[in-house]
């Protein structure tokens, strides 16, 4: 398996040698040249196994390089009932992501996957916790050192660093939004005191914080003298961790490989939708994939209209759902890649437009980009949007009828996906945390606070070390360097 550029302008690499990095060197994205395919037969053997192993099947279709016994020894350290124990009372922690049906009525079914159960109440989990593993075993086989520089709306930054922390070799320098997350989401990544996590809040809104980490990968002479490496959605071995639980997900919501499901998922920076994505191109029977934006809804525009209009800072909303808070959708090049039917040199002149002149247009017509949007149904995709309001009365009709407390980005997930249900296909809505992330909108729907697991309770009075910095790519670049160690 040999991973290339969307680009289409490096040099193809193996998994283990885009593993640490980020964007390729001419600034795409990695994709594996072919998308390795699953059989009928492999899917039938695939219903009876552990998620571990489940894990280590999937995983070893795009990991060639890396030892078969390695490879599962890392996927069982990684999927354990000890490592995902935040369930909800009544679910099965040995499941990992079990499934929970919500509505079933006239022949339709919306279930809700978990995906949450990991250290830090957060879906991201699912693939950081794999990414720390792989990144130890890597570093340690080479006796490496590795800088993770990384951006957050506010979960993969808290998951990234509960991964990393502590591990040998790696220091963790991780951007957010000032005064953008919630106070759970907020303490939860600040409160860490460990030697090796470093917490930069950044006077500006996510894609601000996003631009200066894909500059810093751009940089190729500071990027190899500072050992840089990236856990956001733009490394491939985080969104093929994401791959595992769509196939988990179908397997367990039927019988049968005639039997096709939908999904939909909570979307903003379309890591976690990509991953459907490719599980579809890799022959899972997917029937839709559905992205549900919240107010930021550049995706839902993209998949309603053709057209990719990307926001200004000042244009995206602070919102209750705030990982969401995404006006450039970093992960899209690589399906933009796919709908262009890899042709690279297209890729790189839209995304250029998209730098240059805030989008790109694919509706067909005069003064348009392309007509693939024409295309887009072959892909299963859908979308949808929901607003504050939408946030509060589906979690407190969640609650009313099935005494589920979900939260905010879940409600997006489900307000959406009630629009798309069809009868005989079951809708699966990820997960993507647990509500006591953002207890504030929580505490406004229902009247009060939401459950914490334990060793939550006081998170946000503990201390926390952070520093303020301006958008400045310079200041970022000079603080890490005064930083690593090296």
């Amino acid at each position: 398996m040999h991973y290339v550029s969307t680009r289409g302008h490096a040099a193809a690499q193996k998994f283990s040698e885009i593993l640490l990095g980020g964007l390729a060197p001419d600034g795409g994205l990695y994709l594996p040249a072919e998308y390795p395919q699953v059989t009928g037969a492999e899917l039938d053997l695939w219903r009876s196994l552990s998620y571990a192993d489940l894990a280590y099947e999937v995983l070893r279709k795009f990991a060639t390089d890396v030892p078969a016994a390695d490879l599962k020894a890392l996927a069982h350290k990684t999927y354990s009932a000890e490592v995902y124990r935040n369930v909800r009372a009544g679910d099965d922690a040995g499941q990992i992501t079990p499934l929970r049906v919500l509505e079933e009525k006239d022949g339709s079914k919306l279930l809700l996957q978990a995906l949450s159960n990991g250290p830090t109440l957060a879906f991201k989990d699912m693939a950081m916790q794999l990414l720390g593993n792989l990144f130890e075993y890597t570093l340690a086989k080479n006796d490496a050192k590795l800088n993770i520089f990384g951006a957050t709306s506010g979960d993969t930054g808290s998951a990234a660093e509960y991964a990393m922390r502590g591990k040998k070799g790696i220091r963790v320098f991780m951007l957010s939004p000032h005064k953008k997350m919630s106070a759970f989401q907020t303490a939860q990544m600040f409160s860490l005191q460990d030697p090796n996590i470093f917490n930069i809040a950044v006077e500006g809104v996510f894609d601000d914080c996003q631009d200066m980490v894909k500059a810093v990968s751009n940089d190729h002479a500071f990027k190899a003298s500072q050992k840089i490496g990236t856990v956001n959605s733009i490394n491939w071995a985080r969104v093929v961790a994401q791959v595992v639980y769509y196939f988990r997900g179908y397997l367990s919501a039927t019988t049968g490989n005639d039997q096709k499901v939908s999904f939909t998922v909570p979307s903003g920076n379309f890591g976690n939708i990509c991953a459907g994505h490719i599980a579809r191109m890799m022959g899972l029977p997917i029937d839709k994939l559905v992205a549900a934006t919240n107010e930021n809804d550049v995706l839902d525009e993209f998949f309603r209209t053709g057209i990719y209009r990307v926001r200004k800072s000042a244009e995206t909303y602070h919102t209750s759902s705030p990982s969401m808070d995404i006006s450039k959708a970093s992960n899209f090049e690589r399906f933009i890649h796919d709908l262009l039917d890899g042709d690279s040199e297209r890729v790189r002149a839209l995304f250029h437009k998209v730098e240059t002149e805030g989008g790109f247009n694919l509706a067909g017509g005069p003064g348009s980009d392309g007509d693939e949007f024409a295309k887009i149904g072959n892909f299963g995709f859908q979308s949808g949007k929901s607003t504050h309001q939408d946030r509060l009365d589906t979690i407190r009709d969640i609650e009313q009828r099935y005494g589920v407390t979900i939260d905010t980005h879940t409600a997006d997930g489900v307000k959406v996906a009630r629009e798309y249900v069809t009868p005989g296909v079951p809708m699966i809505v990820l997960e993507t945390a647990l509500p006591a992330k953002f207890n504030e909108t929580i505490r406004e729907a229902l009247g009060r606070d939401a459950e914490r697991p334990a060793g939550f309770e006081n998170i946000e009075a503990l201390p926390q070390r952070f520093e303020v910095m301006a958008a400045d790519v310079a200041q970022v670049k000079a603080f890490i360097a005064g930083h690593t160690g090296l």
